[in-house]
């Protein structure tokens, strides 16, 4: 798909391509973990580009563009299958703008704009996944320190991170999301434990637990018992970068030219298979751009995203599936890239909201159905 983009966009577009040719070779979209230093250095090189504060406003230090500049940024990351966006830069940076008092701005804004520090979001929990009202970590205030006791699970990027954006309770049980605040975690910190928790394709999650971890007072993000606010606001923020299509678009190219190699493109049933693929990943796209005009004007975006979402991860498992389904033996070879694609695609429709809660929220706030809630 050959998007139309104006002057400004276009020009970014081809500096960016030029700067992103610089950095062949690095999986990081993959493999953040096994090629974390070389990942860290891109964005360190991106952050002297001010590319991470793409979007953040003139008066923070960023470069007030609009979320088109940032999914365009993105999207070609993702083709050239380079790295994810950083956590910190997105919904860390943005909450700080939104609801940061100007020390915590002034502390924290600069490194995350360099690329110097790093961020895993602290959310699920063993009994709390995608229910993040019942979160039990508890941060009990004590002076100007809360101590905080529990367990976060499914945690991306811990093993690498320098901090965690943490949801904890500091209200009742009873209070569900309005008992809850967001601290910023060194994880460093005596009391911190992070453990893996292996993924299929060869990657990490991680399990963190708190042992009587002391955090300042001063690294709680807006008022006591406000961060289901914030976290509402923080994902309408991202949510135009988080399935980027072009993602899709380089999985199929890889996959078609892997079957081709192998004299299993030409097919008639492998024509069909693979021109349906194309179709879908083109709907893909136009669901993407939803998603980031919604954006650009100011709406929610949630049923376009959720809508995205489901599109995007089941798309990448359906071109992994008909690669094996072509392939033959060979397909399911250990070192067959097509192979590793199924793996990988298979935990993407649980990160990031399951495809049955994504339905839900397209059946309750797009279609109307199912009641309230």
């Amino acid at each position: 798909m050959n998007l139309a983009l104006g002057a400004e966009a276009e020009a970014f577009r081809r500096e960016l391509c030029a700067f992103l040719d610089g950095w062949r070779g690095l999986e990081g979209f993959f493999h953040q973990d096994r090629d974390w230093e070389r990942v860290r250095a891109f964005f360190r090189a991106l952050g002297e580009k001010g590319w991470l504060a793409l979007a953040w406003p003139r008066e923070v230090g960023g470069l007030g563009r609009g979320p088109l500049f940032e999914f365009l940024l993105w999207d070609e990351i993702a083709y050239r299958r380079l790295a994810r966006p950083p956590l910190g830069a997105g919904i860390v940076a943005k909450s700080l703008i939104r609801a940061g008092d100007d020390a915590q701005r002034a502390r924290w804004l600069p490194p995350i704009k360099g690329g110097e520090i790093h961020f895993s979001l602290g959310y699920s929990e063993p009994e709390a996944g995608s229910d993040l009202a019942s979160v039990r970590t508890r941060a009990e205030r004590r002076g100007d320190v809360y101590v905080v006791t529990g367990e976060k699970c499914w945690t991306s990027y811990a093993q690498h991170a320098d901090y965690l954006w943490l949801l904890c309770r500091t209200g009742s049980q009873e209070s569900h999301g309005a008992g809850l605040s967001l601290l910023i975690v060194d994880l460093r910190a005596p009391g911190v434990r992070v453990s893996p928790l292996p993924l299929l394709d060869g990657e990490q999650l991680n399990a963190v637990a708190f042992d009587g971890v002391v955090v300042p007072a001063s690294h709680r993000v807006g008022p006591e018992g406000g961060a289901w606010r914030l976290l509402v606001q923080a994902l309408a923020d991202e949510r135009h970068v988080q399935f980027p299509p072009r993602r899709l678009r380089r999985d199929l190219e890889d996959a078609t030219a892997w079957l081709r190699a192998r004299g299993r493109s030409a097919g008639a049933d492998a024509r069909r298979r693979l021109a349906a693929l194309a179709v879908e990943v083109a709907g893909v796209e136009m669901l993407a751009l939803r998603v980031v005009e919604a954006v650009e004007k100011g709406r929610s975006g949630a049923v376009e995203a959720a809508a995205n979402k489901v599109a995007h991860t089941e798309c990448a498992q359906r071109i992994a599936e008909t690669a094996l389904v072509l392939g033959g033996v060979e397909a399911f070879a250990a070192d067959a890239p097509v192979e590793f694609l199924w793996r990988q695609s298979l935990w993407e429709t649980i990160g990031g909201g399951t495809s049955e809660v994504m339905r839900g929220v397209v059946a309750r706030q797009g279609l109307g159905l199912g009641g309230r809630g």
